[in-house]
């Protein structure tokens, strides 16, 4: 397990080597930083000025390792916008991210498991084609619409729930379901798919046939053996949830690095964006392994070499 795990910490330097490369990229994919820097009016001198400042004359790769050097001491630039350094902004936000993307993933599992397993169970009836056909349809709407949608019955019709914000248990409510529907859409089906597979192999039929009670099977034989490929899922729907966040909490004003993101982006405030995508990769990496090391736990004939 310890050479696993030093093996694959190897394995993330390369992928950093990229992440910083790309990172790094994002101020010239959007234009000139001394114009976005700048307003229109600014002298030509003043510009020339600015673009010595910050070694924008000097060759590319100077200023790929001089900005490598920076992000090694955490400096990704200042916010023009909110006139701070960029990273700690961005960690600013994550914990409100990282509580949306955890109680969304609760949800999802909430919703997913019994679903998967009731839908195994009764295969080809009424009760499967309908969880069937739902898992379809959660999986095909937009995050955005059924923001939009949820916020028109339950916070402005019947007004339950806050229509936006981050503060009590109960704003957090909508932003999970939305954020967390896809996701249990796309578990439900797989769950189902495992669960009717592992139901139909060798060692059920001869558990079943020493009198092995139905729920025993069920619980403790298939639905554990069914769940290292929604591990999996489980640790990929990370990029899914950062992604889909953009979205959400922008509907829901939820003050996290998604709608901090979409800010930076519309007001082309690039060192937020680059410290803001070099967080979400990073995050994405780290779950990434430890996904990798819960595959263990789950299934004991697994090893790591």
């Amino acid at each position: 397990m310890k050479k696993y795990i030093l093996k694959r910490l190897l394995q993330i330097i390369p992928v950093l080597i990229i992440i910083t490369f790309v990172v790094f990229c994002l101020v010239y994919v959007a234009g000139d930083p001394v114009a976005l820097m700048l307003p229109e009016d600014s002298s030509e001198s003043d510009r020339e000025a600015l673009r010595q400042a910050l070694g924008l004359n000097d060759p590319f790769i100077v200023q790929y390792f001089g900005f490598v050097m920076d992000l090694m001491q955490g400096n990704f630039g200042t916010s023009f916008r909110y006139n701070q350094e960029a990273l700690p902004l961005v960690l600013e936000r994550l914990p409100a991210t990282l509580e949306l993307a955890f109680a969304s993933m609760v949800v999802a599992t909430v919703i997913s498991i019994p679903l998967g397993i009731y839908s195994a169970k009764k295969q080809n009836t009424f009760g499967d084609l309908f969880i069937t056909g739902g898992s379809v349809l959660g999986k095909a709407m937009p995050n955005f619409w059924l923001g939009i949608i949820l916020i028109l019955f339950f916070a402005v019709n019947i007004t339950i729930f806050p229509v936006s914000g981050r503060g009590s248990f109960m704003h957090i409510i909508l932003p999970a379901i939305t954020l967390g529907t896809g996701i249990a859409a796309e578990m439900t089906r797989l769950i189902r798919s495992n669960m009717l597979e592992i139901l139909n192999q060798d060692y059920i039929r001869t558990a079943k046939s020493k009198g092995v009670s139905n729920s025993v099977l069920v619980y403790k034989h298939a639905f554990r053996n069914s769940l290292i490929p929604v591990v999996t899922i489980m640790g990929l729907q990370i990029s899914h949830l950062v992604s889909g966040a953009l979205i959400t909490e922008s509907v829901f004003a939820w003050p996290g690095i998604g709608q901090l993101l979409v800010q930076a982006v519309n007001g082309r405030d690039m060192a937020v964006v680059q410290a803001a995508v070099f967080v979400i990769a990073i995050l994405v990496i780290v779950v990434n392994l430890i996904t990798d090391l819960i595959y263990r736990l789950l299934d004991p004939r697994i090893h790591y070499s």
